[in-house]
């Protein structure tokens, strides 16, 4: 007959190895969920695209059309390798541009153009031609504002304003330069008799 401290030492034993395991298996490191290094995944690409966007009251704010489109699933931000934009007032007048890249935020509210940005405001009844190169912009289409820190030229028939740092309201059709600003004017024609 087998001796019950025996019986008693095998169970005391095997509630220790128990707690031990419970233990280890409590206090163990956890795994890194994502391993993954490197650039962010898209969410899904598009080649040869148009997207349109559209404010607040459902009206047009934005077109932008270009060769790749790359939404990245983990912040949903887009990256648009060299765009092709429209941006439109509130009455319709169209500033049409191009950069080397550009940048989306998820709700499309900011839009960051990097790399020879060029915007042109298509001249109209009451509105002249502009010009707008820089080497960066971030709009915000919805409130169809532009800005940026970097040097930049403003060309209207007649002058040629070149700063740093810039403020736009396509609304109000006011653009401002911020600091070391220079202006160029062209001498107008001489009238002849």
């Amino acid at each position: 007959m087998i001796d019950r401290r025996f019986i008693s030492a095998v169970l005391i034993l095997a509630a220790i190895a128990l707690a031990s395991q419970i233990l280890l298996w409590l206090t163990r490191p956890r795994p890194d969920p994502d391993q993954f290094s490197g650039p962010p995944r898209s969410g899904y690409t598009l080649e040869n695209f148009t997207l349109n966007a559209l404010d607040d009251s459902g009206k047009l704010a934005l077109t932008v059309s270009g060769p790749r489109l790359a939404r990245h699933a983990g912040d949903g931000s887009i990256h648009i390798a060299s765009p092709d934009y429209v941006m439109v007032d509130s009455v319709g007048n169209p500033w049409v541009g191009t950069s080397t890249s550009a940048w989306v935020n998820k709700d499309g509210s900011i839009m960051r153009m990097e790399g020879d940005v060029r915007m042109e405001r298509t001249p109209s009844a009451g509105v002249k031609a502009a010009t707008i190169t820089t080497s960066e912009l971030t709009a915000r289409p919805k409130d169809r504002t532009i800005q940026t820190d970097a040097r930049t030229q403003i060309a209207e028939p007649g002058s040629i304003l070149r700063g740093t740092g810039m403020r736009g309201d396509l609304n109000t059709k006011a653009l401002e330069l911020l600091s070391d600003v220079h202006n160029t004017f062209e001498p107008s024609r001489r009238r002849t008799r």
